[in-house]
Formats: C-alpha cells, structure tokens, sequence
C-alpha cells in the first residue's frame, strides 16, 4: 500500500481504515528512545536510514511481503507540509517490481488540519483515506518511473 504522507497521524489514519495488521516502514530517528522503539516494533515498525539504499530495511520489507504481510509506505519519504505532492522516492518501485505484487494506493485527508506540522496537541476534525483500486507493476519500467506512477495514482485519489 502506498500514502501521502502530511502528518504523524498519517499511519495511524491509514492503520485504522484497513482491516488488516500492517507493517511500516519509520525513519530511523524515532527509534532513538528504547521505550518508543520497543512499542514501534510491538506495531511492525521497522526503521529505515533516509536518503540512503538503506538495503536491509529493503530485506525486511521483501521478508515481511513474502510472507504475506501487508506493508505500507510513504513514497515521498517525508511529511509534505505544503499540501503539494513532493517527488517519490524510488524504493516503492524497486520493491513491487522485485516482488511482482499490486500495490494499492491511499490517499489521507483531514490529518494535516488534526495535527499540523509544530502542534503539540491533535484538533478534532474529520480525517477520511480513500483507497483506490490495485496498481499492476510493470516490471520493465524504471524505478522510479514506477514510483511516480504509483504517485500519480495517490494525487488522482485527491479529486
């Protein structure tokens, strides 16, 4: 599955839209506290080293599909407090080429307004995720060819 990513709420939103359990992908920095980390991974969060191939956050994310699980990512990498969609990253087409799975795309509204970037505290607001249908992956593409493609279905959930 992969998101657009305006909040920390973000996972939360997409985790409580799905029926299944879930699996995540958190950047490395918030596994610095060994209480937060622990409860993280109690929640399948794994950390992955940003703007690097960070390849064993890559493992564990094949290792965790392969196995059935379902893994949601962020293909812009970060929050986009802007509103506007930032440029994917190309992990999210590397890792559905290699696997040769769907991916779904969703797209989160209302957690920018429930906690905006520098709030200390959630505003009450309506937050939705719409998900749409599954994205077959070309193997023969680029990377990040894919990547934008799935994007662009992410944006297109936006209407």
């Amino acid at each position: 599955m992969a998101s657009n990513h305006v909040s920390y709420l973000d996972p939360i939103a997409v985790g409580v839209a799905c029926q299944r359990k879930l699996n995540y992908m958190g950047k490395e920095e918030l596994f610095c506290n060994p209480l937060f980390s622990r409860f993280l991974f109690r929640i399948n969060v794994f950390p992955v080293k940003r703007d690097s191939a960070d390849l064993s956050a890559l493992k564990e994310a094949m290792r965790r599909v392969k196995r059935g699980e379902p893994l949601v990512l962020f293909p812009e990498g970060s929050r986009r407090f802007d509103g506007a969609s930032g440029d994917p990253y190309p992990g999210i087409g590397f890792l559905a080429a290699k696997l040769s799975v769907p991916v779904i795309p969703a797209f989160v509204k209302g957690t920018e307004k429930a906690l905006p970037a520098g709030a200390k505290f959630i505003r009450l607001t309506n937050i939705s995720v719409c998900f749409g249908k599954q994205i077959s992956i070309e193997r023969r593409m680029p990377y990040q060819a894919l990547a934008q493609h799935i994007m662009d279905n992410i944006r297109h959930l936006s209407c």
